[in-house]
């Protein structure tokens, strides 16, 4: 019910009083809680998220009446030390803690974690609710998530933008080793580039005997300066084709698309029921 646009937060500084933030939470609250027999309130980050208008996590929290389960990324020094800095705001606003779930465990260390943050919890009277093993494939992107992070248009196969993305390589210098042993990688590639880079890429596979792409997107870069490299479908061969690889273009040249790639905050959505299924 709330949303923080451009100019919202110095809006509010200058008069409060012109905005009705706390009533919107409190009346979609109500409807939910009579509609459904749980409800339960995501954060937006940590603690002191949107403390600028008042409504940091800990406030929104109070204000609804809602216990808080805590989520931590895993490890054992780290994680108490962002945990006791957690638990400083909600403390301060009274607020219940009903416990703590450690998230991205690396599956070799889950007992020794589990081990010893169950002794210090302990000593701080919290609940350890459960470790989560960090999966590699729950944080692969899929190409819908890519094209909007390159601000793309999509030239072909628009169906199969639900193709997850594991790594990628460049149409500059196709990676032999990895093209073979590798799936679901993007191609980032230069307009000028494309031909010659699915070419070999062609050549490679079917020379090994691939009877499935490696491939699970392709990417059209340009050159930096917000001009789409291209306005219409290439000629696509039939190796595209043939494998329904889906391509999208960015204004965006080579660097500039990895760099808004490996940014990207991957979410499990309606899109990836897979990630769902497997979390």
């Amino acid at each position: 019910p709330v949303i923080l646009g451009k100019g919202a937060t110095t809006a509010y500084l200058d008069d409060p009083s012109q905005f009705d933030y706390r009533e919107r939470i409190l009346r979609a609250s109500k409807i939910l809680q009579e509609q459904n027999d749980l409800v339960i309130y995501e954060g937006t980050g940590h603690p002191g998220v949107g403390s600028v208008v008042d409504l940091s996590n800990a406030d929104v929290a109070k204000l609804v009446g809602a216990g808080v389960i805590i989520i931590v990324e895993g490890g054992i020094g780290n994680t108490i030390d962002r945990l006791s800095l957690c638990l400083s705001k909600f403390n301060e606003k009274d607020v219940p803690v009903l416990g703590v779930i450690i998230n991205k465990v690396v599956p070799e260390k889950v007992d020794k974690v589990r081990y010893y943050l169950s002794k210090k919890l302990n000593q701080m009277n919290i609940h350890l609710l459960g470790i989560l093993p960090y999966d590699r494939t729950l944080s692969h992107p899929i190409m819908a998530t890519i094209n909007e992070a390159v601000q793309g248009r999509v030239l072909a196969n628009e169906e199969r933008l639900d193709n997850q993305v594991e790594d990628y390589i460049s149409g500059s210098l196709v990676d032999n080793e990895k093209l073979l042993t590798s799936e679901n990688l993007l191609l980032v590639v230069s307009y000028k580039r494309m031909a010659e880079a699915m070419e070999k890429i062609q050549t490679i596979t079917e020379e090994r005997g691939l009877e499935m792409s490696p491939l699970s997107g392709i990417i059209i870069t340009g050159d930096g300066r917000h001009v789409m490299p291209v306005e219409e479908v290439p000629v696509i061969n039939n190796y595209v084709e043939k494998h329904q690889i889906p391509i999208i273009t960015t204004p965006l040249d080579t660097l500039g698309s990895v760099i808004k790639i490996s940014h990207i905050e991957v979410k499990i959505n309606t899109r990836t029921p897979w990630k769902a299924a497997r979390a």
